[in-house]
C-alpha cells in the first residue's frame, strides 16, 4: 500500500475514534484535518469530504446525547424526593404538601341561670363543663401543585374532623351528642382547583372560604382558641370564637373566583358563588351571589400593615306566596398593624338583609322585610418575651328590627370580651388559656351573660 493511502486510512481511523466523543474533540479533529491538508497528505477534495463526514457524525452524536439526557430526565421525574420545606414530598415535578391541626380545650362556662330566652342570642345558660374543640376543628389538608405548559396548577383537599360526638341530624356539624357509642363529625369543606400564572393571578374553582368576611376571621386571635363557647353542654365540632360577636361568618362556599397577583402591595379578588337560601325559608334563587375583596399589604421602617375591604350581594327569590323577593348586601373594612412586639387590629361591617352570626340567618322579618345589621371588633396583642403572646379583644354584632316589625325576643346585640395567653412550647404546639365574658340582649329587654374559662392546646403543622 502506498504511503499516501496508509496516511489517509490512519486519518479516517483517527476521525472515527475521535467521533466517539465528537462534541468533546471537535476542535482537535478539525485541527488534524487542517494539518494533513497543509502538509499535502490530503487533497482539497479529500479534505472537504472528510470534514463533511465529521460534521455528519457530530450531528448524530449530538442527537444521541440529547436522547440520553431526555431519558435521564424522565427517569429522574419518577423519583420521590423530600419536599423543599414543610411536611410533604415531591414526585418528579409534582409537589405534595400536607398541613394540619389538632386542638382540644377544657371549658367551664358559668352562664346566667335566670336569663330569658333570646332568639339568636349566643350566651349559654347555667353552669356547664366540656372537653371540646375551639373555633377550629381538627383538619388535614393536601395541596398537590405543579407547573404545566407555563401554568401553575393545583388540586386542594381539606378534611375537618372534630373531637366531640354529633347527632348527625344535620350533617357533620350537627348538634352535639355527648352520649356513649356516638361518633364525631368530619366535613370536607375544601375541594378546589387552582390555575394561575406568576405576575397575573389565580383562578379558583370549587369549595373554599368566601371573600366577604374572610380577613375578619383569619386575623381573629380566637381562631386558635375558643372565644364564646356556644352549646357548651353538648358541644359540636367548633366553638364560636368571635363569630356573631364582631363579624359574620364567611363560610366555605362553592365558587368560581379570581384573585390577582400583588401590584405595589395591592391585590383584588372577585367571584360568583352558590346562592345561599335564607335560613328558615324556601327559595328558588335564579342568580348567583357575588363577592369581592380588595387588600393592601406594606412593610416599612419596622411597621407592617394589612388593610382590606370586601363586599357581598345576593338576590333572594321568594318563589311566590306571601314571601317577598329581597337583596342581601353588606361590606366590611379592616386594618391590622404590627410594630415590633405589638399588634393592633380594627374591623367594622354593615349590611342590609344579611342577618347576623351566619350569612342570611335572621336576615328578614316574618313579613319578608330586610333587617339592618352591623358590628365591629378591636384587638391588641403583645409579645413581652419570646414565644409568649398576650391578647385582648372586644367585639359586638347588632341586629335591628325590620320596618313594621314588633318588639320581640329577637336578639339585638351579642358582644364579648376575650383575654388570651398563648405560649409556643415548640414550633408546632402552643398551650392556650382564655377568659371570655359573653353578653346577649334582646329587643324586648331580656339579657344574658356568662363567663367562660378555657384551658388547652393547639398543634399546627
Amino acid at each position: 500500500m502506498k504511503l499516501r493511502e496508509l496516511l489517509l486510512a490512519g486519518c479516517c481511523a483517527a476521525i472515527a475514534t475521535l467521533g466517539v466523543a465528537a462534541s468533546a474533540h471537535a476542535d482537535t479533529t478539525t485541527d488534524l484535518l487542517k494539518s494533513l491538508r497543509a502538509k499535502g497528505v490530503l487533497s482539497k477534495t479529500e479534505y472537504e469530504t472528510l470534514l463533511k463526514n465529521k460534521k455528519a457524525e457530530d450531528a448524530v452524536e449530538a442527537e444521541r446525547e440529547k436522547t440520553q439526557t431526555a431519558a435521564a430526565a424522565q427517569n429522574t421525574d419518577s423519583f420521590v424526593k423530600i419536599a423543599d420545606k414543610g411536611v410533604g414530598f415531591k414526585v418528579g415535578q409534582v409537589n405534595v404538601a400536607i398541613s394540619g391541626s389538632i386542638n382540644g380545650f377544657y371549658v367551664h362556662d358559668s352562664g346566667d341561670s335566670k336569663a330569658g330566652n333570646i332568639a339568636g342570642g349566643l350566651v349559654n345558660t347555667g353552669r356547664t363543663s366540656s372537653v371540646r374543640n375551639g373555633l377550629l376543628p381538627g383538619f388535614i389538608k393536601f395541596d398537590i401543585t405543579t407547573q404545566q405548559d407555563g401554568w401553575d396548577v393545583g388540586a386542594h383537599f381539606g378534611i375537618y374532623p372534630g373531637i366531640d360526638s354529633v347527632s348527625w341530624g344535620n350533617g357533620a356539624n350537627s348538634a352535639g351528642s355527648p352520649q356513649a357509642l356516638s361518633t364525631s363529625g368530619a366535613d370536607f369543606r375544601q375541594t378546589y382547583l387552582t390555575l394561575g400564572r406568576a405576575g397575573i393571578g389565580e383562578l379558583k374553582i370549587g369549595r373554599d372560604i368566601g371573600l366577604f368576611g374572610q380577613d375578619a376571621i383569619l386575623n381573629d386571635m380566637t381562631l386558635l382558641g375558643v372565644g364564646t363557647a356556644a352549646g357548651n353542654s353538648a358541644p359540636s365540632n367548633t366553638s364560636l370564637g368571635r363569630i356573631g360577636l364582631g363579624y359574620i361568618y364567611t363560610d366555605f362556599q362553592p365558587q368560581i373566583s379570581f384573585t390577582s397577583a400583588k401590584f405595589s402591595g395591592f391585590s383584588i379578588g372577585a367571584g360568583i358563588f352558590q346562592p345561599l337560601t335564607t335560613i328558615g325559608k324556601s327559595e328558588v334563587n335564579s342568580s348567583p351571589g357575588f363577592q369581592g375583596r380588595l387588600a393592601y399589604d406594606f412593610a416599612t421602617s419596622g411597621l407592617t400593615g394589612h388593610l382590606w375591604l370586601s363586599g357581598i350581594v345576593q338576590k333572594h327569590d321568594a318563589g311566590g306566596g306571601t314571601l317577598k323577593d329581597y337583596t342581601g348586601e353588606a361590606f366590611d373594612i379592616g386594618a391590622k398593624f404590627g410594630y415590633g412586639p405589638v399588634g393592633l387590629l380594627g374591623y367594622y361591617y354593615k349590611g342590609k338583609g344579611v342577618g347576623t352570626t351566619g350569612l342570611f340567618i335572621n336576615s328578614v322579618s316574618a313579613a319578608g322585610n330586610r333587617r339592618d345589621s352591623d358590628g365591629f371588633y378591636v384587638q391588641g396583642t403583645v409579645n413581652p418575651i419570646e414565644k409568649l403572646t398576650l391578647g385582648v379583644s372586644y367585639g359586638e354584632s347588632n341586629l335591628d328590627r325590620a320596618t313594621g316589625e314588633a318588639t320581640s325576643a329577637l336578639v339585638k346585640k351579642n358582644s364579648s370580651w376575650v383575654g388570651q395567653v398563648k405560649y409556643q412550647v415548640t414550633p408546632w404546639v402552643s398551650p392556650i388559656v382564655e377568659f371570655t365574658n359573653s353578653k346577649a340582649q334582646a329587643h324586648n329587654g331580656a339579657k344574658a351573660d356568662s363567663n367562660a374559662i378555657a384551658v388547652g392546646a393547639i398543634l399546627l403543622f
